[in-house]
């Protein structure tokens, strides 16, 4: 929330002449932290100040926030004793450049209710332990910013990240514009703009991230807390936004006619499916991915609010979509990801971009591209099997950038159009079909137990050694269907199962409660 800002004094005692400011930045790498302390660093000696720099770096890029840590004090004649890293408590100023970066300055005892100016960008990136969870991993933006409220002398939160790349800058231009427009420094915005020029390159944007975000910061009324804390979802495009060939185009708009004649609240979550299906094999996959969807239709009612079609929709899309090599080929040949590459790395016009990619196939992922018969048969050979994966199973690392790297990866992407004569596509039809007619058997008997069949398919996801994982553990939750079916709680068991299996990497807490699901006797309301 932005505070008025409060006027500089215009002048100021004994104690405010010697007394030392103490600055922490917190930012990862290539957020620019080290260009953000050498300007404030260059604003404080331009208006008389001596000043000190440090840093203490991270963990490692995108794992552990560099600190780095300015103290400055107006020059009196006598050279003040500066620290060299902050400390609890004593901190005037703190900017992060994420916003659970302010969350971790909290935990450690850099922001002071009675002291502390905490700025920090409201932009969210995601921590490793928030990716490697199965599940939704994501910490709670919301809490973050409650407490940073309620711990800082003053918060000033919004989307600095934004700002910086809709004027073609980094984040630490806006970070600075953040740090001027709230007057904790007594500092006039021409001096900061003077140490921005000073630097010589892209002052251009640069300057106009650092107005843009000196402007919100004084004036401009926040967002509601909502738009600052949540990803924004864009609208999904409608059906006739779709280009391409007119015979495709033609299968595309028959497509989706099926999908406007469904209930209306499947429409959307069906459109979102189909898209997905067809642009991961082609039109005719999508026809299959609408045949499948229209059994759950006929099974369901209003009355249930569609939600098993709803689950069927969603979940039908990510299992005919599954990650082989070949989708992971075909993405990363896409003149899309070169240019979305282009965009985050900041490569300017003209500029030569190496991209080098990292393949570690093991054989699973060999005869999982083969015919589904030279396949199996090279399975069924485990002697053979072996001789093949020491040749196969080691890291490489492709050159996209390179037309013998680029043509590889893009052989290998063409190999699609072939997919369904496959080995991997072989299994995973056969695994898919296997689980869906399980989900739809229970509609009779048990509605909500079928959604809760349909809604496990979550737990599978990912490519080689985490896809085997992953599938392991859906296995071990659909075991408890024999024990639980029938009770009148078993779609809030199986649901539990799930939700643990997500959020438990290694199965022991998994273990534990088909343990205890075993032990259930007699449903007491059957």
């Amino acid at each position: 929330m932005l505070d008025a800002i409060p006027p500089l004094r215009a002048r100021r005692g004994a104690a405010d002449d010697e007394r030392v400011i103490k600055l922490a930045v917190l930012a990862v790498g290539g957020q620019g932290g080290g260009v953000l302390a050498d300007w404030i660093t260059d604003v404080a000696e331009r208006n008389g100040y001596v000043a000190q720099s440090t840093s203490v770096a991270g963990v490692a890029q995108r794992t552990g926030a560099t600190i780095y840590y300015i103290e400055m004090a107006r020059h009196t004649g006598r050279l003040p004793v500066f620290a060299l890293s902050p400390a609890q408590g004593d901190v005037d100023i703190l900017i992060a450049a994420e916003l659970m970066e302010a969350g971790r300055a909290i935990i450690r005892g850099f922001v002071t209710p009675e002291r502390t100016t905490l700025i920090a960008s409201s932009h969210r990136i995601a921590a490793v332990s928030e990716k490697i969870e199965p599940g939704d991993g994501r910490a709670s933006s919301s809490k973050v910013h409650a407490t940073a409220e309620a711990a800082s002398k003053r918060f000033i939160a919004f989307d600095m990240e934004r700002i910086a790349a809709e004027n073609g800058s980094m984040i630490s231009a806006s970070l600075l514009g953040a740090l001027a427009g709230s007057d904790a420094l007594p500092f006039t915005r021409e001096t900061y703009e003077q140490a921005i020029g000073a630097g010589g390159r892209g002052v251009k944007a640069s300057l106009a991230a650092f107005g843009a975000a000196y402007d919100r910061t004084r004036g401009t009324p926040a967002p509601a807390q909502s738009a600052i804390l949540h990803n924004v979802v864009e609208p999904t495009p409608n059906a006739g936004s779709v280009s391409g060939p007119e015979a495709l185009m033609q299968g595309w708009q028959q497509l989706s006619a099926r999908v406007v004649a469904l209930p209306e609240p499947v429409r959307d979550m069906a459109l979102l499916g189909l898209r997905k299906v067809v642009d991961y094999q082609d039109i005719a996959y999508g026809g299959e991915y609408l045949d499948r969807l229209d059994k759950a239709v006929a099974l369901d009612n209003v009355g249930h609010a569609y939600a098993l079609s709803i689950a069927a929709a969603k979940h039908l899309a990510n299992a005919l979509c599954y990650d082989d090599m070949i989708r992971v080929a075909d993405l990363k040949t896409r003149s899309t990801r070169d240019r979305r590459v282009r965009r985050e790395v900041g490569v300017k016009p003209g500029s030569i971009l190496q991209v080098t990619e990292y393949f570690h196939p093991r054989i699973e992922e060999f005869c999982g591209t083969l015919p589904a018969g030279l396949g199996k048969y090279i399975e069924n050979r485990p002697k053979l099997a072996a001789f093949l994966d020491r040749r196969i199973n080691h890291g490489r690392r492709i050159r996209t950038d390179s037309l013998a790297g680029f043509a590889a990866l893009w052989f290998i992407g063409g190999l699609r159009r072939w997919r369904r004569s496959l080995l991997r596509h072989k299994v995973e039809i056969a695994h898919l079909d296997r689980w869906y007619a399980l989900a739809l058997s229970y509609v009779p008997r048990d509605y909500a137990l079928a959604v809760e069949i349909l809604n496990c398919r979550r737990l599978i996801k990912g490519y080689s050694d985490t896809h085997v994982r992953a599938q392991s553990k859906f296995d071990r939750v659909l075991s408890a269907l024999d024990l639980v079916k029938g009770r009148a709680d078993a779609a809030d068991w199986l649901r539990r199962l799930r939700e643990m299996a997500l959020k438990d990497e290694k199965g022991d807490m998994l273990d534990g409660a088909l343990k205890t699901v075993a032990t259930l006797g007699p449903d007491p309301m059957g």
